[in-house]
């Protein structure tokens, strides 16, 4: 049995010494059916020994996307073949995340007005890779407009399971690719673009951006909406991915 949330939620960021800001706003993240998540201030008061490096934070959202991903290619299958009823809504709900965490802030606001301008003038390969990743991320908007006009209403239309199973499966193939060159690529040469002074406050620029735009942590917020976007459609289980053994030689 599920334990409530409030028993095994933590405020994973104080967990680990990371000073998080005031506020107590979470309405942006909400998902239907769901309760605000509270911060405390007091709670990001406690032990400030540590911070997260603008990268780590970066490629800590990208995980929360990539659980979208999952989501995205787990439940494909299951549209294209028809197999029985699925949670439109929960799926409406995990593109509605990507679009509020993943689209308008981690892309528009930290990618794309501080980390692609300092790549590309830069130079190197990182450089070279900017525009195709603006493309893509105007395409992976275009995409999630299509999944919540699909499922609009927690349904979704006779006949349409196919082509919008299609659609989730692009968008993830793309994005896999997209944040992998992301985590491996760019941010690297993001960071090797700034002195140590410079990088340490750009950090704490996104850490006061993340907190007014979501009125607390917004990776925690976020990360647990996936976790009930997982449980709602049955795939909270990491045991049920791993790998079967494969064939004795």
């Amino acid at each position: 049995m599920r334990e409530p949330l409030d028993t095994v939620k933590q405020d994973r960021r104080t967990a680990l010494g990371l000073m998080a800001g005031t506020g107590v706003t979470a309405s942006v993240l909400l998902l239907p059916g769901c309760s605000p998540l509270v911060q405390k201030s007091e709670e990001h008061e406690k032990d400030r020994s540590g911070e997260v490096a603008a990268n780590e934070d970066l490629m800590r959202e990208h995980g929360v996307l990539r659980r979208i991903l999952i989501v995205y290619r787990e439940i494909a299958p299951r549209l294209a073949a028809g197999s029985g009823p699925i949670d439109a809504g929960a799926i409406a709900s995990a593109a509605a995340l990507f679009r509020e965490f993943g689209e308008h802030y981690h892309e528009q606001l930290l990618e794309e007005q501080h980390v692609f301008p300092l790549v590309r003038k830069a130079g190197g390969e990182g450089a070279g890779l900017i525009d195709m990743l603006m493309t893509q991320h105007q395409r992976g908007r275009a995409i999630t407009d299509y999944i919540l006009d699909r499922t609009k209403g927690g349904k979704i239309a006779t006949g349409q399971g196919e082509v919008l199973a299609n659609a989730m499966t692009a968008f993830s193939r793309m994005y896999e690719a997209h944040a992998a060159h992301e985590d491996t690529v760019i941010f690297p040469a993001f960071k090797a673009s700034l002195g140590q002074k410079s990088y340490d406050e750009l950090g704490e620029q996104f850490e006061e951006i993340e907190h007014q735009r979501f009125g607390g942590d917004g990776f925690d917020m976020a990360l647990d909406k996936v976790v009930d976007i997982e449980h709602a459609l049955g795939i909270a289980d990491l045991g049920a991915f791993t790998a079967p053994a494969p064939p004795a030689l």
